[in-house]
C-alpha cells in the first residue's frame, strides 16, 4: 500500500496533548459527540479559512476519558495553504482550541512519515492509589482509587508472563478482521514518592481495551484476589475472561510515541500494515 502524499500537498506532523475527561475519545463520532479529532479539525479549518476539512491520522486512537501527553498526528495540507499559514499556525490554533487540548509542535514531516504506521512503539502510563483515604483531590481526574492494599512486587512478578509477542485476545475487545497479536515490550509498576502506583505499558501497538484489561488483571493479583500466575494463565487461554476487569479510563495516559530514523520510515509503514500471526497459533484502544 502506497503512503505517498498526493501532488500539491505537504504532510504536516502535529505533536499534542489533551485531557480526555470531556471528550468521547479521539475519533470523530457519527452522532456528533465532542472528540479530539473533531475539535482539532474544526480549529484547523477555521484558522486557515478553509472550506474543506482536512482529516487527521493519529498514532493511537484513545478511548473516551483517556488522556494523552505525547500524542502524534499528521494531516496533508495543500502546499499553498501550508506556505501561507505555517509561521503562525501554532499560535492561531492555541487561540482557537479549548484549554483541554494543546498542540505543541507543527512541522513538515519527513518523507515516508505516517503518524500511525511509522510508529514502532507507544508508551502508556496507568496511575492508581491504594491510599485508604482515597485520591488526592488535585489528581482525581488522572488517578484511580483502588480500595485494597496493593502488593507491587506481586504485580511485577505477574507481569513478567505477559511481556513479549503474544496473542492478547484474552485482554482485548475483539474487532472483526483485526489481529490481537502484539509485542508487549515493557510492563512494570513503580510506587512514586507520593504513594501513587504507576504502571508503564509499552508495546509496538495495542488492541482495544488492552492496557486497561492488563491493569485490571494485575490489580487483582496485587490485592490478593488472584494468584501471581493467574494473568499468564488467562493469556494462554486465549479467550476473554469475565473475571478480567477493564479499569476506568481516567487513570490512563498516552505518554509517548516512538518512531524510527527518517530513512526507515517507509519500510516501517509496510511492516506495520502486514497482518501478523504466531507460529502454531491463532491468528487494532486502550
Amino acid at each position: 500500500m502506497s503512503d505517498d502524499v498526493q501532488p500539491g500537498f505537504v504532510r504536516v506532523r502535529l505533536d499534542l496533548s489533551y485531557d480526555g475527561k470531556d471528550f468521547s475519545g479521539w475519533a470523530k463520532q457519527a452522532r456528533g459527540q465532542r472528540t479530539v479529532q473533531g475539535d482539532i479539525e474544526d480549529a484547523l479549518r477555521t484558522v486557515t479559512r478553509s472550506k474543506e476539512t482536512y482529516e487527521l491520522t493519529v498514532a493511537g486512537r484513545t478511548d473516551a476519558g483517556v488522556h494523552a501527553r505525547g500524542q502524534v498526528a499528521h494531516v496533508d495540507l495543500p502546499v499553498e495553504l501550508w506556505a501561507e499559514h505555517r509561521e503562525k499556525l501554532l499560535r492561531r490554533l492555541a487561540g482557537r482550541l479549548s484549554h483541554d487540548v494543546r498542540i505543541w509542535k507543527v512541522a513538515e514531516a519527513p518523507s515516508g512519515f505516517n503518524a500511525r504506521f511509522s510508529a514502532v512503539w507507544r508508551r502508556y502510563a496507568y496511575r492508581v492509589t491504594d491510599n485508604p483515604g482515597g485520591v488526592d483531590p488535585l489528581l482525581r481526574g488522572h488517578v484511580l482509587w483502588h480500595d485494597w492494599p496493593l502488593d507491587m512486587d506481586a504485580m511485577n512478578e505477574a507481569a513478567t508472563a505477559l511481556v513479549g509477542e503474544h496473542d492478547f485476545a484474552a485482554y482485548c475487545k475483539k474487532r472483526e478482521g483485526a489481529t490481537t497479536i502484539r509485542t508487549l515490550q515493557e510492563l512494570r509498576w513503580e510506587r512514586r514518592p507520593d504513594g501513587v502506583l504507576e504502571a508503564t505499558v509499552k508495546a509496538d501497538a495495542f488492541c482495544h481495551n488492552m492496557v486497561r484489561s492488563l491493569v485490571g488483571a494485575l490489580l487483582f493479583v496485587g490485592d490478593g484476589h488472584r494468584p501471581v500466575d493467574w494473568p499468564g494463565k488467562v493469556l494462554a487461554a486465549g479467550v476473554r475472561d469475565s473475571a478480567v476487569h477493564v479499569v476506568r479510563p481516567h487513570g490512563l495516559t498516552l505518554e509517548e510515541v516512538g518512531y524510527p530514523a527518517d530513512e526507515l520510515l517507509a519500510a516501517r509503514n509496510l511492516e506495520a500494515r502486514n497482518r501478523r500471526s504466531l507460529p502454531g497459533g491463532r491468528g487494532g484502544c486502550c
